[in-house]
């Protein structure tokens, strides 16, 4: 497997591992509706959440958040309706944004954006 591919995967994990530790309930990972995908699905509280995870080596020019531009926010809020109409749910809806930054557990950082964007605003 690539090398960020590798990273991405670590720092999904991370972020997981990250929102479990918050309280949230994870419904499901890298859920896939045709070529959109949601990286993590949780619950918080009442709220399902749609957490998009940007994962970066340290020292990389920009920021891993800033990498969610609007083409790729409408793609998650398009399969998060998709998702919400599937399953049934019915929770109020919230989008996320986990920002993991490092090589490996020793210098990871996390940056949890909540309610990061609007899909009416879009």
């Amino acid at each position: 497997m690539a090398e960020h591919n590798d990273r991405g995967h670590w720092g999904e994990q991370k972020a997981a591992e990250y929102l479990e530790n918050k309280g949230y309930r994870i419904l499901w990972r890298d859920w896939r509706d045709g070529h959109r995908d949601l990286d993590i699905v949780a619950v918080d509280a009442d709220t399902l959440v749609v957490v998009e995870v940007k994962t970066r080596r340290s020292g990389d020019v920009m920021a891993p958040e800033l990498a969610v531009t609007p083409k790729k926010m409408r793609n998650i809020v398009v399969a998060a309706d998709r998702f919400a109409k599937t399953y049934g749910i019915e929770f109020p809806l919230r989008f996320d944004i986990v920002a993991v930054t490092g090589r490996g557990d020793a210098d990871c950082r996390i940056n949890h954006i909540e309610d990061a964007f609007n899909p009416m605003q879009l």
